[in-house]
């Protein structure tokens, strides 16, 4: 209650603030930002902070690795003119106030600007390859320069650096006698690799030139949001509808990817099927130059627009025009007119193979990229039905097992997760989910169809997160399937978006204000464990490249902590697991003695190791020569997973006619096709699945 009534407080002071002073400008919708983010925060949010000194203090550390993590811009004095507000960021958030991020957007963009000398003029000179020096690239280890002499002594060593690593790949490419570098020097070579740096800083100082007030903003209150933890976080417009886009697979608009290439905005790719490849005039490569609305006469030239505000101007509702100027490829130009229209965005979606084994099974794969989701459309495609679908054409092809890849699935729809874990046994519980301040809600398949009941192997691996999580846990904890991999991600959290524009009553002026997206729940396995930084270890662990690294949810700032509750009675008797035991030694068996793997494991320890060591030689010879072995190292493990090791992988044939509808989907599927077949992961699962099937 105590909480509650802080909210009330809190709301009635933004409701009184704009009551007695209307948003006139930028600073006062600020204000109403701030005075939102912390409204929902603290009535919302899993575990609400005291806005205080200590967490002032978090803020300011979090916000300073943002703004300078490289170490690029600020010095020592510079940091000790913002360090005097480090305990003073909770009473600037409360009054609205934005004193301390002014500061620290001016002392930013003035190390921005002597730096940007300073790079052109150290580019000017060549560099001295020869010696003993060398370069930290690790910014925490480095530390802040002590004054703008020794911050241009680290450019000079960071460019030299960049300079290197490309001189380097020239000279290789002369010893291989390619036609563009066989005939030049060292001098040239070496020019050449300063000319490629000089223009990746160009490039890259351009796009910090063209940012706005609202992505500092954006960026500042973010360090705000992420003290309570990784996953709250405030969105403007634009990145909602972004990420609306990402898990519905569906956007409103002409049906084209775009990208910022130098000062203009380049078609990267047509989306199969929209409106852009159904007309068929507007063609990858294109740049386009000038924007217009349906027939309005004015064109707004995008020209130095960012890509946010350009994608903007030409989303839009169905059946509504938009007109591009474009410079073609041959250096043409053309005005193109487009009805705007729904866009799917296939890739995205769930899809399946089957694989006849040398053993003479036959296996269904699904891969499952995110559990999409569309919100905004109650008849949109959710990935549930789409699974359902996948299982009973699987079934209808009479499979001997099915192995769902999860792998690099980050989560996504918790409603779509509970009812597939029912597609694989009966009714039960498939997650509990805890509120704050509530007692544990378990959310059940309540079901008794069973949409599948054979053997069943999920794949994961690190990058596997969320409902990925609770799907692979719930099947582990039923034992209902074997889960194959390296242990997953680890966020065991819930979020939710709130739209900030509800806080404030009226004041249409500062609105849109954007959503904040908070942690709300967490959610834990019918066992009563949680999968929050522990992830879910696999059955049988297999080796990857990032096998000895940390990633995941622990390795976050500020990640929420392992709690544990009370399990709940779960049960099925769809399908028995007695024999995973032996399933795994015979596993373990295998991956200690496949060639592969062991060079895996062996790769994965030297990028541990490469990555530990952060402090380089500025000199040739030795680059060349350590480089040079890297280089065989690679070139031998990428070989290794040329061969094809998966045999009979075909589509299904009721896919057939729509992966012929046209060229590019045939390409894609290709693609795929290829990838799938040389899967060492998945050759290893398929032996598991050998085994499930003959001990069953």
């Amino acid at each position: 209650m105590k909480n509650r009534g802080l909210l009330l407080s809190l709301a009635a002071a933004v409701v009184l603030f704009f009551a007695f002073y209307p948003p006139v400008d930028n600073a006062q919708k600020e204000a109403a930002l701030m005075q939102s983010i912390l409204t929902e925060l603290n009535y919302y949010h899993y575990q609400p902070l005291d806005i205080n000194d200590e967490f002032s203090e978090k803020v300011y550390g979090l916000f300073l690795d943002r703004l300078d993590g490289g170490r690029r811009w600020l010095t020592q004095p510079d940091v000790a003119q913002l360090d005097a507000w480090k305990y003073k960021l909770d009473d600037q958030a409360n009054e609205g106030a934005f004193t301390f991020l002014d500061m620290a957007i001016a002392l930013q963009e003035n190390g921005i600007r002597k730096t940007q000398a300073w790079y052109r003029e150290i580019l000017e000179k060549p560099f001295n390859f020869e010696g003993n020096e060398s370069v930290e690239t690790d910014g925490e280890k480095k530390g802040f320069a002590t004054d703008d002499a020794a911050l241009k002594d680290y450019w000079y060593k960071s460019l030299k650096w960049e300079t290197l690593t490309r001189l380097a790949t020239n000279v290789e490419k002369k010893e291989k006698g390619e036609e563009d570098y066989k005939d030049k020097t060292m001098a040239q070579l070496e020019e050449d690799a300063r000319k490629d740096v000089l223009k990746v800083y160009d490039s890259w100082y351009t796009r910090l030139d063209k940012r706005k007030r609202t992505d500092h903003l954006s960026t500042y209150l973010n360090a705000f949001t992420n003290i309570f933890d990784p996953h709250t976080e405030y969105y403007e417009p634009i990145d909602k509808q972004n990420f609306d886009i990402g898990m519905s697979g569906r956007l409103e608009g002409i049906g084209a990817r775009l990208q910022t290439d130098g000062e203009y905005t380049k078609v990267s790719e047509i989306i199969v099927g929209g409106p852009a490849w159904k007309q068929g005039v507007l063609k990858e490569n294109d740049k386009i130059m000038k924007v217009a609305q349906g027939d309005e006469p004015e064109w707004t030239d995008i020209t130095g627009m960012v890509i946010n505000d350009v994608v903007q101007l030409i989303r839009g509702k169905p059946e509504t025009k938009v007109r591009l100027f474009v410079k073609k490829a041959d250096g043409g130009t053309e005005e193109i007119v487009i009805v705007r229209d729904v866009v799917i965005l296939e890739e995205g979606f769930a899809k399946s193979l089957i694989i006849e084994t040398p053993q003479s099974e036959k296996i269904g794969y699904i891969r499952l990229p995110k559990f999409y989701a569309d919100f905004q459309d109650r008849n949109g495609r959710r990935c549930s039905d789409d699974i359902e679908i996948e299982l009973e054409k699987l079934k209808q092809a009479q499979v001997d097992g099915i192995i769902l890849d999860l792998r690099g699935n980050g989560g996504g729809s918790l409603r779509d997760v509970v009812k597939m874990g029912g597609f694989f046994v009966e009714e039960g519980p498939i997650v509990q989910v805890k509120s704050r301040s509530r007692n544990p809600e378990v959310l059940t398949d309540d079901d008794p169809k069973v949409q599948y009941a054979g053997p069943l192997i999920i794949m994961v691996n690190q990058f596997s997160a969320s409902a990925s999580e609770i799907l692979a846990a719930a099947m582990q904890d039923y034992g209902r399937a074997i889960i194959v991999g390296s242990p997953t991600f680890g966020k065991g959290t819930v979020q939710r978006f709130f739209d900030l524009d509800a806080v404030i009553r009226g004041n249409s002026d500062v609105k849109p204000l954007g959503e904040v997206k908070l942690t709300v729940q967490k959610f834990f396995r019918v066992d009563g464990g949680s999968t929050q930084l522990k992830g879910v270890t696999p059955d049988i662990l297999i080796p990857d490249n990032w096998f000895y690294i940390d990633t995941g949810e622990k390795e976050e700032d500020f990640p929420m902590q392992w709690t544990q509750i009370d399990p709940v009675p779960y049960n099925q008797k769809v399908y028995s697991l007695h024999n995973l035991p032996k399933i795994r030694e015979m596993a373990a068996y295998r991956i200690k003695n496949n060639d592969v793997f062991k060079q895996v494991d062996e790769r994965a320890r030297r990028i541990k190791q490469q990555r530990e060591d952060t402090e380089h030689a500025l000199n040739l010879d030795n680059y060349l020569a350590e480089d040079r072995k890297f280089e065989a190292e690679d070139e031998a493990y990428e070989k290794l997973f040329e061969p094809e090791v998966v045999t009979g992988v075909s589509n299904l044939a009721a896919d057939i006619s729509a992966v012929e509808a046209d060229e590019s989907k045939k390409a894609r599927n290709d693609e795929w096709l290829k990838g799938v077949k040389k899967d060492v992961y998945l050759k290893e699962t398929l032996n598991i699945m050998h085994d499930m099937i003959t001990m069953k």
